[in-house]
Order: structure tokens, then sequence, then C-alpha cells
């Protein structure tokens, strides 16, 4: 049965940690009509699916009541269920900062005032001492109303045990001790812990936002004769742009007209320009060099690859991996566990053992302040947001929290080749001259070939412009299925094609025979040229390997990971090609074949990646415990992988395990970070030794040296060498 659902989406800014989207999520699904909520913490993005009759001003209600201001981000949108429920939503995503600076946001002023208020206390205290209780209460009063609303309201909402509820029970009982001057610090220190907590989750947002910046927002749009200045968000596809020296490129493209270096290091990193020219595709935020171009627009500005990189790391950074799904379970306990442990160090010692009730009610608070889980909560997140946008801003994309921690267990690889391990196109390898030199093999060859898309065509005619060689135009050209291409060049009948079918026009020399099978047993494609009636040379063709794919091959190995190149080309050309590369290959493979491997290295024990297109390899990559996409831009098969490299390079492979290993060390020293100084202080509390301050420093400070060590992850970069 098919129904229709409206989702919703707002902007929502103040959320700083998981904890916050978990008040969200219970209070907005408690409201009538609501199917379903999903809150982006990192990305700020709040989507509400609902049936109809939800008002935004019920949310927006909700949301200010929590303590987090929100807008409306894009107009209410249809989405009509298909039979299997699936949901086709809008593609593209806001971010949730509002562009203020932090030191402009209501926490900093809330901060700002609480900290004079306190001072004011401090200097009340000082002139006029009988007053000095009232000023700390004042100032007590600033911070602790606007958190007790909160906690008050979460509670109202379905989140009783929230951080908030924590602070504001460890303050009101800290006055009814007489501990109102400690109170109001502790305050004032929360306060100050959630603003630098506020400004990290801030800076790791605008970490992955930044590359929307890249994209200029006007393009010189060609049409009717003349050349306009329009809104780069307008460009429809099929339109021809502009693009002059020093611009960016406001579009994803190809090149109809012109050709020049492309400066591609703000989107994918690297240092060194690329020559592109007609055919070539560009992307959205790049740098045209020295030339005037004429690109055709080939996505639209909500697809381009810039767009693309930005929704997917935004979608990523709401799927959980395995490691914070459990701290969340881990801290739904622990917090009411706190309160729990809190109440029995308050009461058990005055009632059981005669200690003073009001000693042993102020350790039970501080053991409150010290069981905020606000650390905790957040060391897992923040280090997959700032690994997930490190590693996009450098061409590595995964799909989610679960895939970056799987990631760094990788135990096996098994490589697709054309397109992966080699460059997917043929190039020119081998002339070897006969009757005719060289230079005059490819006049003949590229005469013949001009005009053809043919993978091996292109390769001739490729190397042609390479050195150089201006062919004339051939007469009377006909291609012979099966066999070649044959034609009038300059006067004279050329043939260029098989072996098989040139020894059929031309005799050959049992030293061409075996040049040929030479060549052949290094997996190389040969193409006879026949002219006069004599074989007067041949042109040799090859997908050669990717640059850098022996040296990525050989960092995986120095990682202890299994390599393997599954392939349907024939046993020959792989075998050429792994022996070059120095990785295991199993040959003449289908796609079911290819699933049958990844299960049996899985059967042994391994954790399998599979690397490859994601359209031709679909079942491997599916079954592989991470599926990754290899190529470029919007050609890049995201749907389909669980991650992707942009730049085709091998080396990203290891690298992007590299970058998990390094996120789980981070997660690691943060969950130590953060239990091991409530550990500390829990125990020189219980102790005596020490009280209210150092309790919450404890929070606030494990809270800010695990954002600060999360942070680090921003400024990642692969090993060089």
């Amino acid at each position: 049965m098919s129904g229709k659902t409206i989702e919703s989406r707002y902007r929502v800014s103040g959320m700083d940690c998981p904890s916050c989207g978990r008040k969200i999520d219970t209070a907005l699904r408690r409201l009538a009509g609501v199917d379903d909520v999903t809150i982006g913490v990192q990305s700020g993005l709040l989507k509400v699916c609902h049936s109809g009759g939800l008002s935004d001003d019920l949310v927006l209600k909700q949301l200010r009541d929590l303590g987090y201001d929100g807008a409306p981000a894009v107009p209410a949108s249809v989405i009509h269920d298909t039979p299997s429920n699936e949901r086709h939503a809008p593609s593209h995503a806001e971010p949730g900062d509002d562009g203020q600076p932090w030191w402009w946001k209501k926490k900093a002023w809330l901060t700002a005032v609480c900290g004079l208020a306190l001072l004011a206390a401090y200097g009340l205290g000082a002139a006029f001492p009988a007053t000095e209780r009232y000023g700390f209460l004042i100032a007590l009063a600033v911070g602790l109303i606007p958190i007790a609303r909160r906690a008050i309201s979460a509670a109202r909402y379905g989140s009783p045990f929230s951080i908030e509820m924590l602070m504001t029970i460890a303050a009101v009982g800290a006055v009814f001790i007489g501990a109102e001057q400690e109170a109001a610090a502790v305050v004032l220190l929360f306060l100050v812990g959630e603003m630098l907590e506020g400004v990290a989750a801030g800076r790791a947002r605008k970490s992955i936002q930044g590359l929307a910046t890249l994209v200029p927002k006007t393009a010189l749009l060609e049409g009717d004769g003349e050349t306009r200045e329009v809104p780069a968000e307008t460009l429809a596809i099929a339109a021809i742009i502009l693009v002059r020296p020093g611009d960016r490129l406001p579009a994803d493209g190809e090149i109809v007209e012109g050709s020049g270096e492309i400066d591609e290091a703000p989107v994918t990193g690297e240092s060194v320009p690329k020559r592109k020219t007609t055919g070539d595709p560009v992307f959205a935020g790049t740098i045209n060099g020295d030339s005037v171009l004429r690109v055709r627009v080939t996505a639209a500005a909500a697809d381009n690859t810039i767009a693309r990189v930005v929704r997917l790391v935004e979608e990523a950074q709401e799927s959980k991996s395995p490691t914070e799904r459990f701290i969340e379970r881990f801290s739904r306990i622990y917090t009411p566990a706190v309160l729990g442990v809190a109440a029995l160090v308050a009461v058990v010692p005055p009632l059981m053992f005669g200690g003073d009730w009001s000693g042993w009610i102020y350790k039970g608070l501080a053991v409150l302040l010290i069981g905020c889980p606000c650390a905790l909560v957040i060391s897992t997140p923040a280090a997959i947001a700032a690994g997930l946008s490190s590693g996009a801003r450098r061409g590595l994309l995964m799909k989610g929290g679960a895939v970056l921690e799987t990631l760094g267990k990788i135990t096996a690889i098994a490589f697709d080749k054309t397109g992966t391990l080699t460059a997917g196109k043929p190039v020119v390898t081998d002339i070897v001259a006969g009757t005719r030199d060289e230079a005059a093999l490819l006049v003949l060859a590229a005469a013949l070939e001009a005009g053809s898309s043919h993978p091996l065509a292109l390769a001739i005619l490729s190397r042609a412009r390479t050195d150089g060689v201006h062919a004339p135009a051939a007469t009377d050209t006909r291609a012979i299925a099966g066999e070649g291409v044959e034609g009038l060049v300059s006067g004279e009948r050329i043939f260029l094609g098989s072996p098989q079918a040139a020894i059929g026009r031309a005799p050959r020399s049992e030293a061409q025979d075996a040049a040929i099978a030479v060549l052949n047993d290094e997996g190389k494609s040969v193409s006879v040229v026949v002219a006069g009636g004599e074989t007067v040379g041949f042109i040799a063709m090859r997908d050669e390997a990717r640059p850098d794919a022996v040296s990525g091959l050989s960092a995986l190995k120095s990682r202890g990971i299994r390599t393997v190149m599954l392939t349907g080309d024939n046993r020959r050309t792989a075998e050429a090609v792994a022996a070059s590369l120095d990785i295991e290959a199993r040959a003449e493979l289908l796609p079911e074949d290819k699933l049958r491997i990844v299960k049996g290295l899985q059967a042994e024990g391994f954790v399998v990646a599979k690397i490859g297109d994601g359209i031709n390899d679909a079942p491997a990559l599916a079954q592989a415990d991470v599926g990754i996409a290899m190529g470029g831009g919007t050609d890049v098969a995201l749907e389909t992988a669980d991650a992707a490299v942009l730049h085709g390079r091998v080396q990203d492979i290891p690298d992007m395990i590299t970058l998990s290993r390094a996120v789980m060390r981070n997660i690691h020293q943060n969950i130590a970070i953060a239990l091991g100084l409530k550990a500390v202080f829990l125990v020189t509390t219980i102790a005596g030794v020490t009280g209210l301050w150092p309790a919450i420093l404890a929070d606030t400070g494990a809270t800010v040296l695990v954002t600060a060590n999360a942070m680090r992850l921003l400024g990642w970069t692969p090993r060089k060498g």
C-alpha cells in the first residue's frame, strides 16, 4: 500500500555532541504524526518525516525548549512510499552553522555573563562580607537557570538523565549544604566546557563545509552569440560556459574547446596541475591555469563533485560505528548508574556508619559531577567526524563510522584489474619498425584511425599527438569486423589489424612472428601494419599499470595485508600485469567467480576489501566487508560501494587504511582519557582529597582534552615515501 510522507528539514545550531542529538530525537518522536527523525549532529541538519499537519512552529518550539536554535532549511518535500517503503528525499543538504563567530553565540554570551557575575560576587564579598553569600547565589542563578530549564525540558520530553540534570542536582544540592561559592564556580566551568565543545564541533563542521565555498557563485554562460554572467547554481546540463585563465570552474563538465593545466589541489590535494584537453572531464572548484576553456556542463549544481562529497560526508557522519553505538548504549546505563552511586555515597555512610551528613552529601554531589558522561559520549563521534572530514578533503570518501572502523581491520584486498590497478585505457608501448621507420608507421596507423572511438585507435591517436605526428587524411576507409581497418593513405592501400587477419594479406618472417609472440606474452595487443603487400611493422598496446600501483601494493604488503587481482581478462594478459606488480592473479573470471573468491577469503578468516568500479563487480563489492569504488568525480559508483577514492590512485587504499587506524587509536586514547580521569577523581573524592571544583574539572577538562585530541585528525596527512 502506497502513501505519502512529508519530510521537513531544519538547520539546528548548538548541537555539539551525541547527547544533544539524542535529546532532540526523543523529544520530537513524541510529537503527534512524527514517523521518523534523523539528526546529523556534525552537519547540524535535522530531518523530520511526518504524515502532515506538523507545523514548523511546533518543531522549533521543542528545539528552543531544549536550548537549541533552529530554522527551516528547505520547503517541506513530499516523499512517496514505494511498496518496499523506500523513500526518495531531496538530494541536497544545508549546513547547520549560522555563520556567526563562536564569541557571538548564546553559549559564549552566557559564559561571559556568568563569569562577570562570579567576579562581581568575589569583589562584593571582599568589600561587604555580609553580602558574600547572596552575591554567589546570584552568580549561580545566572548560569544555572538556563541549564535547569534545559534539564526540566529534557525530562518532560523523555530524557530525565541528561547532563544538565546532573549539573542541576549537584548545584542545588551544594547550595543546601552551604557550598554556593563552589557551586557557582562549578557552573561557570561547565559553561566554559560546553562553549569549548561547541567551538571544536564548529571547527569540524566547517572543515568539510569549507569545500562548498570552493565553487564560485557565478559563471560565464555562452548562448545566442553572447557571454553573460549568471548564478552558477542555475547552470543547466549541456550548457556551454567560458572559463578564463585563473578562474575556478563553477561546475563539473567536459572541455569542448581549449587545453591547459588544471590545478585540482583545492579538491584533491594533488600538488601537480593536470594537463587537460578537449574531451577531458573537469570538476567544480578546480582552477584553470593559463588558457581559455569552453566547457560543457555535465552535472547540476546540486550534483557536482563537491556537492556530492559534502553530502556523502554529512550522511556518513550520521552513520554510527560499532564503537560509537556501544558507547551510546553504555552511556544510557552509565548515567542512571552514576546517580545511584552518588546517592549511595551521600546516604549510606551517614545512615549506616554514623558519618557526617554534610561531608558525605558533598562527596555525593562531587561524584555526580565526576560522572557526567559528556567526555565519554563525545570521544568516538568527534574522532570519526574529524577522520571522515580529513579523508574527504583528500578524496578518500567513507560512508560512515562503521566503514571507517572496519577499514582498519582489513587483512585481505581483492583488486579489479582494468581501471583499478591499470589506468583503464590502452597506451602504445612499442612501435616495431620493419621496412618503414617508427614515424612512418605511426603516420599510417593514425591516418586510418582518425575519427575512431575504439580504445586501441584512441591509443594510437594519443601517441601521434604526443609525438607531434601529423597524419594525412585517409580515403576509402572501411572497418572490417573482427579484423581491423583499411584505406588509402597518400594513394597507398594500407591495412591495420590483428596478426591473424594480417597474415592473409602479407607474409611475415619468423623473426616478426617471434617478436609478436613476445609482445603477446607481455599482455600486449598487437596491430600489424600492411602496405604494398608486405608487413611493414607493427604497433603494440597495453592497458598499463597506474604509476603508483607498485608502491601502493608494496605499502599494503608491508602492513601484512594479502593482495589478489581478480579480472575477467585473459590469463596471459592478467599474468603479465600481475608479474609487473608482484601480485597474485586470478583470471578469466565472471562476476559470480569473483563473488565466490571473496567468500572463500572470508571463510579463511580474512577481513576482505574489494576494490573495483562498483558496477561490473557489484556482487563481490556487496559481499566484501568493505567495497571500495575506484574512480574520479561524478563517475565514481558511490551508491554501490561503502567507500570511494576519487583520484583513482592505488596509494589511496593504504592511505585510507592508515587513516582508519589513526582514528581508532585516537578513539582509544579518548576513551582512556575520559574514563581514566573520572576513575582518578572518583577515588580522590571519596577519600576526601578533592571536592566539587576538581570534580567538574575532571569532566570539563576531559571533554576539552578529548575534543582537542580528536581535532588533531583534521590535520592528518598521508605519509610520503
